[in-house]
This record gives structure tokens, sequence and C-alpha cells, in this order.
């Protein structure tokens, strides 16, 4: 049996390294895809992605693959390096990801759609495939997408406020269900000492954060920087000047909003209209 390569700060890129490591795996095995579906109950094609990049699959195919190829752990440590690869994402985020990676404390405002971090497979399938984004780099785009949500959760998790326009809760998805799920979602994420949401009425009328979706990161040293963003280009602003001008504005903006709680009650009624809609 060959000796497996050590994975070491040297290795390739994440995902690249994850999809060795499963060719390799196999072929110790001997087996071709189809076996290797059979032996676990997925369908063979699934594992062809995996190991060709197009895809990382989910925690629960990796989860048997480890058992499988009695490599515990092994496989979902280097899953998770994939899926929160920064390299996934454009070149215009990757500084801007770096910083809210270490950031203590997160604002967003959203003028048109849910902030990644908040958003369900669904919908940001729906979002991006919109944006004219096609597979097997739509696929990509979700899992990435899905693999920062996880900076919301656990002990060391950054305090994140967000200030919704009622225009994003009002932009239903194609189907009702995965609307939902979207908006069940929502409302479990807002329940979160960690999270604040605010919704901003639609009768708040016109106000200085028309024109972007904007974000703004705490960084452990105190200072504060700020990156707007809309459907075709995001800027990172760190000079303070422009921040604190925006600070301001955001400020502005949250004393029309709703109160988190009032916020949290105007979501359940949104998911009431849609459980209660006939047409679904």
């Amino acid at each position: 049996m060959p000796t497996r390569r050590t994975v070491t700060g040297r290795s390739r890129e994440p995902r690249a390294r994850f999809a060795e490591e499963l060719r390799i795996l196999r072929a110790e095995r001997g087996q071709s895809l189809r076996q290797l579906g059979e032996r676990l109950g997925w369908d063979w094609s699934l594992f062809g992605k995996m190991e060709k990049g197009e895809t990382v699959g989910g925690p629960e195919v990796v989860q048997a693959l480890d058992q499988y190829y009695g490599t515990p752990g092994l496989l979902l440590a280097l899953w998770e390096l994939a899926i929160s690869d920064q390299t996934q994402f454009k070149e215009r985020y990757r500084r801007y990801m770096a910083l809210e990676a270490e950031a203590t404390s997160l604002w967003h405002f959203a003028v048109s759609v849910l902030p990644g971090l908040l958003q369900t497979p669904g919908y940001a399938r729906e979002l991006l495939a919109a944006g004219g984004i096609k597979e097997p780099e739509l696929t990509q785009q979700v899992e990435a997408r899905m693999g920062r949500r996880e900076l919301l959760e656990g002990d060391t998790a950054p305090d994140f406020r967000t200030i919704l326009s009622e225009a994003v809760l009002r932009t239903p998805m194609r189907h009702a269900g995965e609307w939902r799920q979207q908006l069940e979602y929502l409302a479990e994420a807002s329940d979160r000492s960690n999270v604040a949401v605010h919704v901003l009425p639609q009768s708040a009328g016109l106000h200085g954060l028309m024109g972007a979706d904007v974000w703004y990161l705490l960084l452990p040293q105190g200072r504060t920087v700020a990156y707007t963003e809309n459907g075709y280009r995001g800027e990172l602003i760190e000079e303070s000047g422009p921040v604190v001008r925006l600070q301001k504005t955001y400020d502005a903006v949250r004393d029309l909003a709703l109160s988190p709680v009032e916020s949290r009650k105007f979501i359940l009624r949104m998911l009431e209209e849609v459980t209660c809609d006939p047409s679904t």
C-alpha cells in the first residue's frame, strides 16, 4: 500500500487536496466509482464529482467515507478546510474575507437580498443562478457560502447586527417551500444571543443607505472598516473619515428600523402568510 502524503501547510489548495485524497483512497481499494457507490448507497456520480473537485459533498457523505476507508476524522478535516477556503471567492472579496474572520463585531445593511451569513442553501443557489453563475461553479459557490455561516456559531462567534430593508422580505423565492425554510432559518437566527435583526419598513421612506449593501467590521485592535457592495462590484473602505461618515449614516437608518423584538414578529408574520398561501 503506498504511503499517504502528510497533510501539511505545503499541500496544494484545500479543494484540490481533498479531491486528491479521495482518489488515492479509492485507488488503494482498487474500486471503481460504481462499486464505491453501491457499497455506500450514494449515486456513484457524486463521488466522481468530488474526486474531480467539482463539489465537496456534504458532511454526511464525508463521514461515511471516513468510516469506510478507516480514516476517522481525516476526510472530514480536509472537507472543512476545502469548504472554508477563501480562494473559492472572487479576488475582490479576499481582503474583506480575511478581515471578516478577525472581526469581533459585524454590522450590516441589506438593500435587496439577505446577507450570505443568514442564507439557506436554496436561497443562495437561486440568487447565484439568477446572477448567471452555472455549474459546477454554482455548487462550489453555494457550498462556500454555507461554510461562511459557521462564523456566527460557537462560543467565540462575533456579534452580528443586520438591518434588512422590508423589500428583502417582500421578494420571495420561486418555490414557496424553500422560501418558508429561509424565513424559518432567519427567525431562528434572530433568536440567537449574538445576532440582532432589524427590519426597516418601507414607510421609513428615503434614507442614506439606499444604493448598496454595507458591512462594518470592528477589528480586534479597535479599528473599524467598511465594505460596500452592489450587484457588480465591492469596495473595501479603510480610511477613518469615510468609515465614520458611513457609521453615522448606519446609526441614522437603525433609528428608523424596528427593534429586534418587533422585527422578529414581522418575520414570523411573513412566515404565516407564506404558510397560509393556498397556492402552496
